[in-house]
């Protein structure tokens, strides 16, 4: 027995040390990636600050130091925050050191308001009189939307200009669900025919509705972009239409260079030597470049707004409501209402931009977050700054503020309600030889079930419950909008408007970006002078790294390994996960 104590107790301790000194080389490296991270970053003159936008783009980076480390044979990408680029381009207009921005792009891993609000930060940048030159080996629509803003825009004589019009894809599940087994049982609103979420789950092809709809926003979209490049190339839209007709995509470049798209065509060594001119260097001088990342440690010129007492706050609302599984980017709706709580209760605080770029999800949640700008509404000017995506659930936070702003290819509206259950019997019973039985105190103590179909009472219940959140939404956007249910029901059902379609029937106030909901903000407060309060606080980095390594790793994993098809695990996972009523945009939207 002594011999077994001894043993026991031997393993224990060691089980201890080793676990003491893993927490101990776990914090060291921790410490030392913070501290690297936070490295002075020094500047030298004449340099480029330079713009690739080619890894995910999001409403405001993690503090999670981890996020974007490289695991090993495995491929990831950069995460940038919204707002370091936006501080980045605002800081460079008067950094006497940074003498332009050198616009490298590829594709742009974020939507079109996004790009949008880019663009008018590099437009704003202009006006300091200090240049923006863009190359490329190969560009796709989305980023030579954004080049356009340029001095200069250059193509490799060999590279590839995407230039075809807009496609909207919509995935269908039927059939697969049918070979299975599985009938997804549906509920939503009567009149909510727009409402196309489920349309997956019960058809092998769009809608007319759901063709209506994507018809109409996309063809918002694509005018809008036509007429932001007419504007900067001098190219008729009506030229520009022909030649995306002609599929650009597949012509040479010759022909790109031809029809004005571009203002030459250069190799990297010849653009290098554009930069040593343009910045005043010699023709054998090193380039000095330093990137979005690098240059947000740079701290910031000391001006009128670093003193001010009073506070603008931000609160942001990125990802789907209460749900996803990348919980960084992600709404919990506690977490949101924690930080507009916040906000309102802070006496320094004199307006609240709410920063909405989310396509719905939980019905409870978007409730619950909804609550709680009305009670901010009620204290101080709330204004509601969407990004790409402000639909169902997200337009449902957004509806009671005092005022809404949107980019013109913003995704909103989605104004409507559904439900889901899925009815497993086929897959479990006849496909597996799977059977379930049960004793229940009451009729329908077992609902809801996915090993059995619905009663026409059940049902019907359901069908109750949906109609009756659906009255709730549309009665709060129209008390917010000051507008009738009727009015509000009329431009709802579940339809999906642009940012222009938006303004047009009343869902919207203004064209703007985040900036502009921000001096509109302060406008309605009487301040003049502000700093800005990011919200809801986010983690110290223990805490996010120990929350969010396994998921990282996982995601990194699958990503790798599934490509472009990702987004459809990751949908099947979000659907295994839900939970009662949503109110989420009609699909997974993909515009190339």
């Amino acid at each position: 027995m002594k011999i077994f104590w001894k043993a026991f107790l031997a393993s224990l301790l060691a089980i201890v040390v080793a676990s003491i000194l893993l927490v101990v080389i776990l914090v060291g490296v921790i410490s030392a990636v913070t501290s690297f991270n936070d490295q002075a970053v020094t500047i030298k003159g004449q340099t480029l600050l330079l713009l690739k936008l080619d890894g995910r783009i999001v409403e405001r980076k993690s503090n999670n130091p981890f996020e974007d480390i490289e695991l090993p044979g495995i491929k990831t990408s950069a995460t940038t925050g919204l707002n370091q680029i936006f501080s980045c381009i605002e800081k460079a207009k008067t950094d006497n050191r940074i003498k332009g921005i050198y616009l490298e792009l590829s594709d742009i891993n974020a939507g079109y308001a996004t790009v949008e609000e880019i663009r008018n930060a590099l437009i704003d940048f202009k006006t300091s009189g200090k240049f923006i030159y863009t190359y490329s080996d190969m560009i796709s629509q989305k980023a030579y939307y954004l080049a356009t803003v340029s001095d200069s825009l250059m193509l490799n004589p060999m590279g590839m200009f995407d230039f075809r019009g807009l496609n909207a894809e919509h995935t269908f599940f039927k059939k697969a669900l049918d070979k299975f087994g599985i009938e997804m049982q549906v509920v939503r609103g009567r009149n909510n025919k727009f409402k196309s979420a489920v349309e997956p789950y019960l058809l092998d092809k769009m809608s007319d509705a759901s063709r209506e709809q994507t018809s109409v926003y996309l063809n918002s979209i694509w005018n809008h972009l036509l007429k932001g490049i007419s504007e900067r190339r001098s190219i008729p839209v009506d030229s520009l239409n022909a030649y995306a007709n002609q599929v650009m995509t597949y012509q040479k470049p010759d022909i790109a260079l031809k029809y004005k798209f571009f203002d030459n065509l250069k190799y990297k060594d010849q653009v290098l030597a554009d930069f040593r001119k343009l910045v005043g260097l010699g023709v054998n001088d090193e380039i000095p470049v330093v990137s979005v990342s690098e240059y947000d440690k740079v701290a910031k010129t000391i001006d009128a707004n670093a003193l001010a007492k009073d506070r603008i706050a931000i609160v942001y609302a990125e990802g789907e409501i209460d749900g996803g599984t990348d919980g960084a980017y992600q709404i919990d709706s506690k977490e949101v209402s924690k930080g507009i709580r916040e906000a309102r209760t802070d006496t320094a605080v004199k307006a609240i931009v709410i920063r909405v770029n989310s396509p719905g999800g939980s019905a409870y949640g978007s409730e619950v977050i909804w609550r709680e700008v009305i009670l901010a509404q009620k204290t101080k000017p709330v204004v509601v700054s969407m990004g790409d995506y402000a639909a169902s659930g997200g337009y449902y936070i957004a509806c009671g503020a005092d005022a809404i702003l949107a980019n013109p290819t913003t995704i909103t509206g989605s104004i409507g309600v559904f439900g889901t259950i899925p009815n497993l019997s086929g897959l479990l019973s006849d496909k597996i030889g799977i059977t379930f039985d049960n004793v229940s105190t009451n009729d329908h103590s077992d609902m809801p079930s996915m090993t059995r179909k619905m009663t026409p009472f059940e049902m019907n219940l359901m069908q109750n419950y949906v109609e009756s959140t659906y009255e709730t939404f549309i009665s709060h956007v129209a008390v917010g909008r000051k507008k009738t249910t009727t009015a509000i029901d009329s431009i709802g059902q579940g339809r999906v408007w642009s940012g222009v379609s938006g303004k047009s029937n009343g869902l919207v106030d203004e064209m703007g970006g985040l900036s502009d909901a921000i001096k509109l903000a302060a406008s309605k407060a009487g301040v003049a002078h502000y700093r800005i309060k990011e919200l809801p606080k986010q983690k110290d980095t223990f805490e996010e790294l120990m929350k969010s390594f396994s998921t990282k790793v996982q995601n990194s994993v699958l990503q790798s390994k599934l490509g472009d098809s990702y987004y459809l695990w990751e949908r099947f996972s979000r659907e295994s996960r839900k939970n009662g009523i949503y109110t989420r945009m009609p699909y997974d939207l993909v515009i190339n």
